[in-house]
């Protein structure tokens, strides 16, 4: 188990909803007048379940192809899932580039921890210049592993090269946050900018 007391030498964040806001709602508000029919589009067309295909390593291309053949009359939006993504990108978490910067001043090592679909982050990670902040940025769908897995986990320390207990990991899921101390991590669960500056503050990682 990990130990809170334990000297923090680096902090690993995830990306999407701590970082970065993310809504896939957004490329598809201008389509559907009725909010009810956006609502089953997002559940029975492109369900999270899909998406986390991408973050898990499947090529976007192959998963649009499949999905258009089998909803043809959406074959349009569907494609927007991947031409328009980072539209469902809208800016940053308000306070967290924030900490970030702070983090960067104090010498702090950050790193990251995404899961994020290999094409889909190779067209996002240039608008984000924040990102150059960070000395390694392990992403789930170039990995072709994804959290909660404990392997990505493993993985990070062996890029990182800091022991788990030394690392904080920052992710707005709790099901990552529990997978993350499971193996040994400190954790902080992400619900905004000032509980997370609290907690660094606590910590001697930010005055």
């Amino acid at each position: 188990m990990s130990d809170p007391s334990r000297k923090i030498e680096a902090v690993v964040f995830d990306v999407g909803n701590v970082l970065v806001r993310w809504d896939r709602r957004l490329p598809y508000e201008n389509h559907f007048a009725d909010p009810a029919e956006l609502e089953r589009f997002l559940d029975e067309v492109i369900p999270l379940s899909w998406h986390a295909q991408h973050d898990a390593g499947r090529p976007a291309a192959e998963m649009v192809a499949e999905r258009s053949a089998q909803f043809p009359e959406h074959a349009d939006l569907i494609a927007d899932w991947f031409t328009r993504f980072n539209e469902s990108i809208p800016g940053p978490v308000p306070g967290s580039p924030e900490l970030v910067e702070q983090l960067h001043r104090a010498a702090v090592p950050l790193y990251a921890i995404t899961n994020f679909g290999a094409d889909t982050w190779t067209g996002f990670a240039p608008t984000f210049p924040l990102l150059n902040r960070f000395r390694d940025i392990v992403v789930s769908g170039v990995e072709k592993l994804a959290k909660p897995d404990p392997a990505i986990y493993a993985l990070a320390v062996r890029r990182f090269g800091h022991a788990p207990g030394a690392m904080l990991f920052v992710d707005d899921s709790e099901a990552n946050v529990v997978a993350a101390r499971d193996c040994g991590w400190q954790a902080h669960h992400f619900t905004g900018a000032e509980d997370l500056r609290a907690d660094l503050m606590q910590r001697g990682l930010l005055a």
